[in-house]
């Protein structure tokens, strides 16, 4: 064999050499993007099925990892407004009971989470259908009594508790909804655009005189009750000067006339939508907000805004643009209305629903 032969040999074996030591790595390496099926399995079953949040009632809750079907219990209207917010309205499974649906008054309930209409109804007069909910056996439960978390975890129900004394209470709130619902970075928002709203009604009142600000009442001037007392926060805060605050020491306040015509308010926000009936009621005739024409339905939207709602910041400019259209006009609250709904309840809202809210009852 001559040496040129031998070298073409040597030279063959060497490719083939290099060849296979190029296959063998190529290999390993498609083996190394692919686990194992024993590793799959392993990471599997590490992935926690559970995990635990502490509600405003100070309980240890034991929740599912991941929540895709939510029951509200109670306040039905506040705790779906809690969830639509976090946006995650499309995981509530149950209908409104019948305190909420005798009326049209929750209609807006239907646009967040369109669903629930053809949800089960799991509370009746006798209070929880317990058959009913296990039948759906949502993966949450969300209430604002301790009574009835308890009922529900007895039958083997996850169940948290919100609770709301204080204004701060909202944000406390959204931080747990945002928690136990895994979208924290959407809870701070909200926060951060709380804070904001209100820094930003406190700057464009500051310049006004304490004599100068609008003497105001939240309430049913009818039945002579004032339904929460944080109206008390909302109304200072979009620069009124509440009647009832000296009076108004627990959650719902009952008055007389007496105390209401002497208090003289200058604006009243109805918690009655039958405005036309106050204007026309013989017994408040003297009092100057009747006088005026200045009595305005305060609206519901996904709950009413007079009350413990997540929607406090608009309610709080809505107010003000009553009370001050000069320094906040109909026009900007329509864009915060506006912005609102879309950005935290992904839900885009029309130039008549926003008007028919601003102009609410009339």
């Amino acid at each position: 064999m001559t040496k040129r032969n031998m070298r073409k040999i040597a030279s063959m074996a060497l490719s083939t050499l290099l060849a296979a030591a190029l296959a063998c790595l190529a290999l390993a390496g498609c083996a190394s993007s692919e686990p194992k099926a024993s590793e799959s399995s392993s990471a599997a079953a590490e992935a926690p099925a559970t995990r635990t949040v502490t509600d405003m009632a100070n309980r240890t809750v034991e929740i599912p990892a991941e929540v895709d079907s939510i029951a509200t219990f109670g306040s039905v209207g506040v705790l779906n407004a809690f969830v639509e917010c976090m946006g995650k309205g499309e995981a509530i499974v149950n209908e409104m009971p019948a305190n909420f649906t005798k009326n049209d008054k929750w209609a807006m309930q239907y646009k967040f989470a369109p669903q629930i209409k053809e949800g089960e109804v799991f509370e009746t007069a006798d209070g929880v259908d317990i058959e009913k909910t296990l039948t759906v056996n949502p993966d949450l439960c969300i209430t604002m009594t301790e009574e009835t978390a308890q009922q529900l975890e007895e039958n083997g129900l996850a169940c948290i508790v919100l609770k709301w004394n204080d204004v701060e209470d909202v944000k406390k709130a959204v931080t747990l909804m945002g928690e136990a619902l895994n979208v924290p970075d959407r809870a701070k928002d909200y926060n951060d655009y709380f804070d904001q709203m209100v820094g930003k009604a406190e700057s464009l009142t500051s310049g006004l005189a304490e004599a100068d600000r609008v003497k105001t009442l939240y309430g049913d001037v009818m039945s002579l009750t004032n339904p929460h007392v944080i109206s008390e926060w909302w109304i200072e805060t979009a620069g009124g000067s509440s009647v009832t605050k000296e009076a108004h020491v627990k959650n719902s306040l009952e008055y007389t006339m007496e105390d209401l015509l002497g208090w003289q308010p200058e604006v009243i926000f109805s918690s009655n939508v039958k405005v036309g009936d106050i204007l026309a009621d013989a017994n408040l005739q003297n009092i100057p907000a009747i006088q005026s024409g200045r009595v305005y339905a305060v609206p519901t939207v996904a709950h009413v805004w007079g009350n413990r709602t997540v929607e406090q910041p608009l309610t709080v400019m809505w107010a003000m643009s009553k009370l001050y259209p000069d320094l906040y006009s109909e026009a900007e609250l329509a864009e915060d209305i506006t912005y609102f709904y879309e950005h935290f309840f992904e839900c885009p809202m029309t130039e008549d629903e926003v008007s028919g809210i601003i102009n609410y009852g009339a």
